[in-house]
């Protein structure tokens, strides 16, 4: 099945940025600032897959929800929103045909620029 908007995560990010919980930083940021795999590997091990699921706009709903292969367009450092990373997921989303996606990264642009 295709990669599909995950609307529990599009719900925990405009909560995280309504509450203050966003870095604004330019675009170019993203790379050195997203989770690597330890980082992604103890987010797992204290909080859980559902958690995990939160930080993540895309999730394929044919793959097993314990693995990462089921996730994807993250968009937060697992404690913040950033806005790079949605920058990111806009672009790539748009990039692969992933429609609602790109526009829920727009909706969070939205809402953390005060549009």
């Amino acid at each position: 099945m295709a990669t599909v908007l995950n609307q529990k995560a599009l719900d925990h990010a405009t909560a995280l940025i309504r509450d203050g919980h966003v870095t604004r930083n330019d675009h170019g940021e993203w790379s050195a600032e997203q989770p690597d795999t330890a980082q992604e590997n103890a987010f797992i091990e204290a909080h859980g897959w559902p958690a995990y699921a939160e930080w993540h706009l895309g999730v394929d709903p044919a793959a097993d929800p314990r693995t990462k292969r089921a996730y994807s367009f993250p968009y937060g450092d697992f404690a913040r929103v950033d806005r790079a990373g949605v920058v990111a997921v806009e672009e790539r989303a748009a990039q692969h045909d992933h429609a609602s996606i790109a526009a829920a990264a727009q909706s969070l642009l939205a809402l953390i620029d005060g549009r």
